[in-house]
């Protein structure tokens, strides 16, 4: 059975850095045998059909693929269509009545507990505010995530020691659980 999948490229594109055009990324998916694959903006944001129920393998098969064509590494996350849609229901602030960009969701390769982030002080950041969720940070940034003085404090390297991450804005999110919601 076809699982519609999300990849969540980290850090390319930015910059003029770590260039991966989209219209080769579509190839590389579809040499890797996936179906059904589509690009979202130019920031690393993939979505394609694969028979694979196992999100680490196609990751690592990703990432490995990357670095041989580009020949840099990139850390990617692979997330199904139905964790996606999930992130979007579990929302803990009223993502429908706010800006897409006022609302954050930072994926994490494995599941986070809140003892990590127990040296940030939330009234310190307010009206800042963040929520944990399953294997995702949800981020509320009313003035934008580019001035935010909560997002370095939660994203410090310290506090997520051996776990990726890659942020995407509320858009994205939405614009991400539409293109797999479909083949």
């Amino acid at each position: 059975m076809t699982t519609m999948y999300a990849a969540l490229l980290r850090g390319i594109n930015v910059g003029g850095k770590k260039k991966v055009p989209m219209a080769e990324l579509r190839e590389l998916l579809t040499g890797l045998g996936h179906g059904s694959v589509r690009t979202h903006l130019n920031s690393g944001n993939a979505v394609f059909g694969s028979d694979s129920a196992d999100e680490e393998a196609l990751a690592a098969e990703l990432e490995a693929a990357i670095g041989r064509r580009f020949g840099f590494p990139v850390a990617c996350l692979v997330r199904s269509g139905t964790y996606l849609r999930s992130v979007l229901d579990a929302c803990p602030f009223p993502a429908g009545e706010l800006q897409g960009r006022q609302v954050h969701a930072v994926f994490f390769s494995r599941p986070v507990t809140a003892e990590r982030f127990a040296s940030v002080d939330p009234a310190e950041h307010r009206p800042e505010e963040f929520r944990l969720g399953d294997r995702v940070l949800y981020l509320y940034t009313p003035d934008g995530l580019g001035i935010s003085r909560l997002a370095p404090a939660l994203l410090r390297p310290a506090l997520l020691k051996g776990v990726e991450t890659t942020s995407r804005n509320w858009n994205t999110v939405k614009a991400l659980v539409e293109l797999t919601s479909s083949p």
